[in-house]
C-alpha cells in the first residue's frame, strides 16, 4: 500500500550562497558582535529532510542579522543528506549513511569508523567545541507540538524556560543508539556552564514549523542578551500556553522490526491509567508504567535497536 505523505508545505531554500561562510568551513558562518559576549551556535539540517531549520537561518541571513555582542555562528549540518532531498521521497533523506545525532560521543568522533555523517560532524567538532551555548533545530515526523529537549542539566531546563516558547520542556537522557550532539561533551556535564538544547520545532514540513524555528532562535538570542528586544518583538508571536517540564522516566528501544503501536500515537499524549498497552514488539507487550504517563515522539516506524517512544512524567 503507497504511503500517504503529509503536505509539503515548504520549499528548501538553496544555501549555496552560504557555502564558504568565513570560518574555513563549509557552510558555517561567524557573525562577531563587536563587544564582549558568549558564543552562541544555532544548528540546522543535523537531519537532511528537516526543512524549518534551513528555512529559519536563511532568513536570518536574509534580514541581515548581527548580534550586539559575543559571537554568533550560523552551522547547516548534514548538507550532503539536505541537497538529495525529493518531495516524492522526503524520508529518504534524513542522512545518507547514518544519523548525524547519533555520533557524538568521543569514542565514535575518534574511533575507525567512516561515513559521511561521521566525516561531517568530524569537520564542525571544532565550532561546537568553541562554543558556550547551542541551539540544535529539528522537527517531527508527526504533528506533534513544538517541544524543548533540553537532556539532563538544570541550566539546560532553565534555558527553555526563559525562552518561554515552545510550551513543553522535555528532560532526558537520550537515545540507547548514540549521543545527540546536545549530549556532547560538556553540553551534558551536571556542573559548568555551556549549555545546549534542541527545539523540535513541529512537523517537518509545515509552513508553521519554520516560523517556530525562527522564533526559538528570536528567543535563545533575547535569553544570550544579543539582539535588541524591541525589534525582536515585532516578529514574535504571543502564546497563551503555559510552559510545562517533562521528565522522561524510560525510553522505549525496539527489540525488533515489527514494533507497533496500538493507536496512532502523534506525541505528547497523557494517557491515564498504568498498564494501559501501547503495542506490540514481537512477543512483548509494551504498557505505561504509571499513571498520567506522557508518550514522546512515538518513532513512525521503529527498527530495532531504536528508540520507539519515550515516556515520561509531569513535573513542577
Amino acid at each position: 500500500m503507497t504511503e500517504l505523505l503529509p503536505p509539503i508545505e515548504l520549499t528548501p531554500p538553496d544555501i549555496t550562497p552560504y557555502r564558504r561562510g568565513n570560518t574555513g568551513i563549509d557552510h558555517v558562518t561567524t557573525l562577531d558582535g563587536g563587544r564582549p559576549g558568549p558564543h552562541a551556535v544555532i544548528c540546522a539540517l543535523v537531519h537532511g529532510n528537516e526543512l524549518g531549520g534551513a528555512v529559519a537561518l536563511d532568513r536570518l541571513f536574509r534580514i541581515g542579522l548581527k548580534p550586539s555582542r559575543g559571537r554568533l555562528t550560523l552551522v547547516f549540518a548534514n548538507t550532503a543528506a539536505y541537497r538529495t532531498f525529493d518531495p516524492e521521497r522526503p524520508y529518504a533523506s534524513r542522512f545518507v549513511d547514518e544519523d548525524l545525532n547519533r555520533v557524538w560521543s568521543p569514542d565514535v568522533l575518534d574511533g575507525p569508523r567512516d561515513s559521511v555523517e561521521l566525516r561531517r560532524a568530524r569537520q564542525l567538532r571544532p565550532v561546537f567545541d568553541a562554543a558556550d551555548v547551542v541551539l540544535d533545530l529539528h522537527s517531527m515526523t508527526a504533528d506533534t507540538a513544538p517541544l524543548v529537549l533540553c537532556g539532563q542539566t538544570a541550566r539546560g531546563r532553565d534555558l527553555g524556560r526563559r525562552m518561554g516558547y515552545p510550551a513543553w520542556i522535555v528532560a532526558d537522557e537520550g537515545h540507547a543508539a548514540g549521543r545527540r550532539l546536545i549530549d556532547y561533551a560538556d553540553f551534558a556535564e551536571p556542573k559548568g556552564d555551556r549549555t545546549a538544547v534542541l527545539v523540535e520545532c513541529g512537523q517537518h514540513w509545515r509552513e508553521d514549523t519554520a516560523a517556530t524555528a525562527l522564533e526559538s532562535c528570536l528567543r535563545f538570542l533575547l535569553v544570550q542578551e544579543m539582539i535588541d528586544p524591541a525589534w525582536a518583538e515585532g516578529i514574535l508571536r504571543p502564546h497563551d500556553d503555559p510552559q510545562r517540564v517533562v521528565e522522561v522516566t524510560e525510553a522505549i528501544t525496539a527489540e525488533t522490526d515489527s514494533f507497533t503501536f496500538n493507536a496512532p500515537y502523534i506525541g505528547m499524549e497523557i494517557i491515564p491509567r498504568a498498564g494501559t498497552p501501547l503495542g506490540r514488539d514481537g512477543a512483548r507487550t509494551v504498557v505505561t508504567p504509571y499513571d498520567d504517563c506522557v508518550l514522546i515522539m512515538p518513532a513512525r516506524r521503529p527498527k530495532a535497536g531504536q528508540t520507539a517512544v519515550r515516556l515520561g512524567r509531569l513535573v513542577p
